[in-house]
C-alpha cells in the first residue's frame, strides 16, 4: 500500500423488504417549540432478528436549535445503530436527538433519521411519540412481523405493479458474446496489524444477510517467517465459511539480509545472488499455510515494484522480474505465481515476462493497482495479457478523499459525501475493471472506517466489525458475481443509456449489475433474458438503503425493474 493519499453505511439486509409506514399527527399546546408537527414511521426493510426504520418529522412550526423525539416499544425491540440522529434507549424507552450536523430546524421544516434495530416475535410500530416533552396523538399502522425469515413480498412505492409486456427491451441480455471469466471480488487484511475475527471475516466473505459475499482475501507474505502465524485463523475461516474464496499473498519485500540496502523498507533491491532464497522463502511461506489447512491460491513475486516508500518494500525493474520468474518461478509450488502489482498497473513491469516463453509458463496471472492507472490510460482491456490467456487482477486501491481532514462521517450511512465518492469513483472503476475484462478487484483493508466493515476509531464514527456503506455497495457485485461467472455481452436502448451495466452467466442464472450515476430513476426498465425466468431477484444500494430487496416484475423472458437514481444494483435471472 502507498500512504500517500491519491486525489481523486443504513444496515439493511439482501433479505425482504416489507414496507410498512406510520404516520402520527402531532397536537401541540400553545407556545411549544415545536407546533402541528407530523411524524411519520416506516420500517423499510425487515428481516429474520433485524429491520431497518426511518422517521421523518415535518411541520415543526418555529425555528428550534435542536429536537427530540421520544417513543416507546411494545414488543421488547432494541435499536442496535443509528444515522443523522443521537438514538439511545433505555428498557422500552427510546430517545432521539438531532446531531450537530443536522443543523436548526427552520419553520415548516423537515427533520429525518434512520436507524437498525432488532426484534424477536413480532415488531409492531410505535404508538405514540413525543417531540420535545409534547405528547403526540394519532394512530399508527401496525408492522408486518413474520417469526421466521420472511417469504419476499416486497412493496417499493415505485415498483411496477404489473408483469413487463412483451414488447421492445431496454437492456438485451446476449449469451452467446463471451468475455472474461471472473475470480473473484475481494479485500485485504491487515497487513502489518491485528487479524480478523472470526465473526469479521464471516461477515466480509458470507452470503447470507447483512454479510458481504468476498471470494478473494489478500494477505501480506512477511520476511519474517515467525509472523507468518498471525493470519492462518482468518484465512481458513474464509476458506471454510465462505464460498470457493481465493487466497492471494504479497510479499512487501524479502528479509533485509539479501537486500542492496540492507533493510526492509525504502527500496532497495533484491541481490542476484539471493534469488534462489526468495524463491525458497515464497515456496515455504505457501508449504508453511498449507501445513495450516490454507491453501494459497496466488502469490505475488512483489508488491508494488516502483514504488520505494519508508516502510516495507523491495525494488525490481521488469527485466529482474522476467529473470527471476524464468529462473526461479518453478520452485513455488502449490500455488499460481503473479506479476507484478506494479502502482497504475505499468507495463514495463509485465511486458517483458509475458514475451518470454519459458517465465511465462511459470505465471498464472498478471496483476497492477490502480493508483493512476486510469489517468495513465490502462484501466482497459490488456491485450498481451489476453494474448497469452493470463488473467488481469486489479489487487489494489485504496480512496477515501471524503473524510477531509477527519470527522465520523463514515458511521453515518446516509452521508452525501461517503456515497458519492462511493458510487462515482469506487463501484465506477469496479464497473469499468470488468468492463475491461479483468478478472478480479481486490480494494485495500476489509476492516477500516472508510472501507467494508467498521474498524470502530473513535473520530470516524464506525462500529468494529459492522458493515459500512461502502461494503454494502461492493456486495452488489462481490455477492452475485460468483467466482467462475463469466462476463456476457448486452445491448441497451436509448433509455437505458444513463445504465452502466454489465451482465455475467453462471449457475444457470445470468446476473447484471447496474450503476445508475445519474440523478434520474429509470423506471419500467425491460430487461431482456435468452430464454423465460422462473425467478428474478433484485437487490439495490443507495445513499438511503442498504442490499435491500426490490420488486421485479417476470413476464416470459423479460423483467421489468426501477432504478433508482444514483444507486448500483443487482439483478439475478434465474433461467
Amino acid at each position: 500500500m502507498r500512504k500517500l493519499r491519491l486525489p481523486r453505511t443504513a444496515l439493511v439486509t439482501a433479505g425482504t423488504v416489507l414496507l410498512a409506514s406510520a404516520a402520527a399527527a402531532v397536537a401541540m399546546p400553545a407556545g411549544a417549540a415545536a407546533a402541528g408537527c407530523s411524524v411519520n414511521y416506516a420500517v423499510a426493510s425487515q428481516w429474520q432478528g433485524g429491520f431497518g426504520a426511518n422517521v421523518t418529522i415535518t411541520n415543526l412550526g418555529d425555528p428550534v436549535s435542536g429536537w427530540t423525539l421520544t417513543w416507546s416499544y411494545g414488543a421488547g425491540q432494541t435499536v442496535t445503530q443509528a444515522w443523522s440522529a443521537t438514538v439511545t434507549q433505555s428498557g422500552a424507552n427510546v430517545t432521539a436527538k438531532n446531531v450537530d450536523y443536522n443543523g436548526s430546524i427552520p419553520t415548516n421544516g423537515t427533520a429525518s433519521f434512520g436507524f437498525n434495530g432488532a426484534w424477536t416475535s413480532s415488531n409492531p410500530a410505535p404508538t405514540s411519540f413525543a417531540l420535545n416533552g409534547v405528547t403526540c396523538t394519532g394512530g399508527t399502522a401496525p408492522t408486518t412481523s413474520p417469526t421466521s425469515s420472511p417469504t419476499p413480498t416486497p412493496t417499493p412505492t415505485s415498483s411496477p405493479s404489473t408483469p413487463p409486456p412483451n414488447g421492445p427491451a431496454d437492456i438485451t441480455v446476449n449469451t452467446a458474446t463471451k468475455y472474461q471469466t471472473v475470480d473473484g471480488f475481494g479485500a485485504a487484511v491487515s497487513i502489518w496489524g491485528g487479524a480478523w475475527s472470526t465473526a469479521e471475516t464471516q461477515t466480509l466473505v458470507g452470503l447470507g444477510p447483512n454479510q458481504l459475499g468476498l471470494s478473494i482475501v489478500r494477505t501480506g507474505l512477511s520476511p519474517v517467517s515467525s509472523e507468518w502465524g498471525t493470519q492462518v485463523s482468518a484465512l481458513k475461516t474464509a476458506k471454510s465459511y465462505g464460498s470457493n474464496v481465493k487466497i492471494m499473498a504479497s510479499p512487501w519485500t524479502a528479509p533485509a539480509a539479501w537486500k542492496t540496502n540492507n533493510s526492509r523498507t525504502n527500496g532497495g533491491k533484491l541481490k542476484t545472488d539471493y534469488y534462489d532464497d526468495y524463491a525458497n522463502h515464497l515456496n515455504s511461506y505457501v508449504q508453511y499455510m498449507r501445513n495450516q489447512g490454507v491453501t494459497i491460491d496466488v502469490t505475488s513475486v512483489q508488491n508494488e515494484p516502483d514504488w520505494h516508500p519508508d516502510y516495507d518494500s523491495m525494488d525490481w525493474s521488469g527485466t529482474e522480474l522476467q529473470t527471476f520468474v524464468r529462473e526461479q518461478g518453478a520452485k513455488v509450488q502449490n500455488t499460481k505465481l503473479m506479476v507484478a502489482e506494479a502502482v497504475n498497473l505499468n507495463y514495463s513491469y509485465t511486458d517483458p515476462t509475458l514475451n518470454d516463453a519459458a517465465a511465462r509458463n511459470n505465471i498464472g496471472y498478471v496483476g497492477g493497482h490502480l493508483y493512476g492507472t486510469e489517468a495513465s490510460g490502462r484501466l482497459k482491456p490488456y491485450t498481451l495479457a489476453q494474448q497469452y490467456n493470463k488473467p488481469v487482477w486489479m489487487t489494489e486501491w485504496n480512496l477515501h478523499e471524503a473524510d477531509g481532514s477527519g470527522s465520523n462521517i463514515w458511521g453515518n450511512p446516509g452521508n452525501a459525501a461517503v456515497w458519492n465518492e462511493t458510487l462515482d469513483d469506487i463501484m465506477r472503476t469496479v464497473h469499468k475493471s470488468m468492463e475491461s475484462n479483468w478478472s478480479a478487484y481486490v480494494w485495500w483493508y476489509g476492516k477500516r472506517y472508510y472501507s467494508f466493515i467498521g474498524d470502530g476509531e473513535a473520530a470516524y464514527g464506525t462500529t468494529a466489525g459492522a458493515p459500512l456503506k461502502r461494503g454494502y455497495a461492493f456486495s452488489q457485485y462481490a455477492k452475485y458475481v460468483r467466482p467462475g461467472y463469466q462476463r456476457i455481452g448486452l445491448t441497451k436502448s436509448s433509455k437505458a443509456s444513463p445504465l452502466e451495466v454489465t451482465a455475467y452467466q453462471g449457475d444457470g442464472k445470468v446476473t447484471l449489475v447496474i450503476l445508475n450515476r445519474s440523478t434520474s430513476a429509470v423506471n419500467n426498465a425491460v430487461i431482456q433474458a435468452p430464454q423465460n425466468v422462473s425467478k428474478a431477484e433484485y437487490v439495490a444500494t443507495s445513499q438511503n438503503a442498504s442490499a435491500a430487496s426490490q420488486s421485479a416484475g417476470v413476464n416470459g423472458n423479460q423483467v421489468s425493474v426501477n432504478v433508482g437514481a444514483r444507486s448500483i444494483s443487482t439483478v439475478v435471472l434465474t433461467l
